[in-house]
């Protein structure tokens, strides 16, 4: 059964995590989502501890659904802290490069690209 929303308690200077709370039904449930994974969830890097609960307010639907997940998926132990990290954090797949709009491999051509390089200089510039 899925965790549902609770409190939120605010960032940890000292375990550079945010702490939030959420509900087993009329059980508590001590959640905690390190900085670099909230970093990593909302793409960005290094913000600030005193914009952590704004970041959180604006990633607070996947952050729970993660911790959700993470309860969900480990044995109910009563008391347990359900603990969010970058490895809990689905990284999606760089983009495929059109190969057409690329442009050719760099390592395949590159008398091609030294040639492109000499033809763009202007005739004052060559010696």
């Amino acid at each position: 059964m899925p965790l549902t929303r609770d409190r939120i308690i605010g960032h940890d200077n000292e375990r550079l995590a945010f702490r939030f709370t959420m509900l087993n039904e009329a059980d508590t449930v001590e959640c905690q989502i390190s900085d670099a994974a909230m970093d990593e969830l909302g793409g960005v890097r290094g913000t600030e501890s005193m914009a952590r609960q704004a970041q959180f307010l604006s990633l607070r639907d996947a952050v729970e659904r993660i911790a959700s997940d993470i309860f969900d998926k480990s044995p109910c132990v009563k008391g347990q802290v359900v603990r969010i990290f970058t490895k809990h954090i689905q990284k999606s797949p760089p983009p495929l490069a059109d190969p057409i709009a690329a442009g050719p491999d760099p390592d395949t051509d590159k008398a091609g690209s030294l040639r492109l390089v000499a033809e763009a200089r202007p005739a004052s510039m060559v010696q």
